[in-house]
């Protein structure tokens, strides 16, 4: 049991994280601004970038650059950023999409981990199958 809540919350976070890059590209999309930048610090999953708007403001968001992957410190970038908001900022042509590929393959290895794990604790997918069964035709009885 204990398995298979982990497992959900594990893809029901993935999903979450998706629908919030989805969120953020909405919200700079609404916003746009535009320009270059350059790369301070780069890594795996954060990367810092610096940039100057057109009001003549320096940023460095906290938090980094939105999809920093294949960045190298030092390089020049465009950004595309929340005019309203700066700090909300990412690497221009990149979306959500990139999370996509990540996410999806997190849940696909956490249930690949789960259900054999969940098999071998004596819980079969005959099990499973036949709970399912009895729970969809007891809602239906009842509609």
């Amino acid at each position: 049991m204990v398995i298979a809540v982990a497992a959900c919350a594990i893809s029901v976070l993935s999903v979450l994280l998706v629908l919030a890059a989805w969120r953020d590209d909405h919200l700079i999309s609404s916003d746009m601004g535009t320009t270059s930048g350059e790369v301070l610090s780069a890594g795996r999953l954060r990367s810092a970038v610096t940039f100057v708007t057109p009001d003549g403001e320096t940023h460095n968001p906290k938090v980094g650059v939105l999809y920093p992957t294949k960045l190298t410190a030092g390089e020049r970038i465009n950004v595309e950023y929340r005019r309203s908001d700066p700090d909300l900022v990412r690497v221009a042509g990149r979306d959500a999409r990139v999370a996509i590929i990540p996410a999806a393959s997190v849940i696909v290895v956490t249930w690949l981990v789960a259900l054999p794990a969940l098999w071998l604790l004596g819980s079969p997918p005959a099990r499973w199958f036949g709970a399912a069964r009895r729970r969809w035709s007891r809602t239906r009885d009842a509609s």
